[in-house]
């Protein structure tokens, strides 16, 4: 990006302001922010909010050491925590809404691990029971919590978010976000409708 994009401005407010209202708003409790690269820069922003934050200081290793981050620091604030929901900060068409049938779709399937469905993957937002904790903690490198899904499709469910495949990773994904040119099936109709239903 050339630049941090957590502090990219996103409906008069920062992708970083946008995920976190997100998780304010969800019954997600307690949740910690994890921050790495300059982490110093945002770390005022989510303190300002009463938010836990917690420092990677390995975050160079890659992206399962951000899962070690905030799964540990959750367990030492919540011992007896049930079941962990991890999101991510560049998917724009995240919405507390999303997050609420996560965990509504938990409860009906009895599935141990829920996550979001988009284009022909699975991915972010996802959901882990507690028994994964000890493989999410045992993650290495830059592997991810979707190994840990693709192993356990049998024990998975999924809820749809048509525009969970967006991300923002370069100036043209900005670019086209800020000029509401992303679409979930090609048409500028639906993103509206989409749009109207998030929170």
């Amino acid at each position: 990006m050339g630049q941090p994009k957590q502090l990219l401005k996103y409906n008069g407010a920062t992708l970083l302001h946008h995920v976190l209202q997100v998780a304010i708003d969800s019954p997600c409790k307690p949740f910690v922010t994890v921050l790495g690269a300059n982490a110093s820069l945002f770390k005022e922003e989510v303190e300002a909010k009463g938010l836990h934050v917690v420092i990677n200081k390995n975050w160079t290793e890659g992206m399962a050491s951000s899962v070690h981050c905030g799964l540990t620091a959750l367990l030492k604030i919540h011992p007896a925590l049930d079941a962990v929901m991890f999101i991510i900060l560049d998917q724009p068409f995240i919405s507390s809404t999303l997050l609420n049938e996560l965990i509504n779709k938990r409860m009906e399937s009895h599935k141990r691990i829920i996550a979001c469905e988009y284009g022909d993957t699975i991915g972010t937002p996802v959901l882990f029971d507690k028994s994964f904790f000890p493989e999410l903690l045992a993650l290495k490198g830059s592997e991810g919590a979707k190994s840990i899904v693709k192993k356990n499709m049998e024990s998975t469910a999924t809820v749809s978010f048509p525009m969970g495949h967006i991300d923002i990773d370069t100036p043209q994904d900005y670019d086209r976000l800020l000029k509401n040119q992303f679409t979930a099936n090609g048409s500028k109709k639906e993103l509206k409708a989409y749009n109207k239903g998030t929170k």
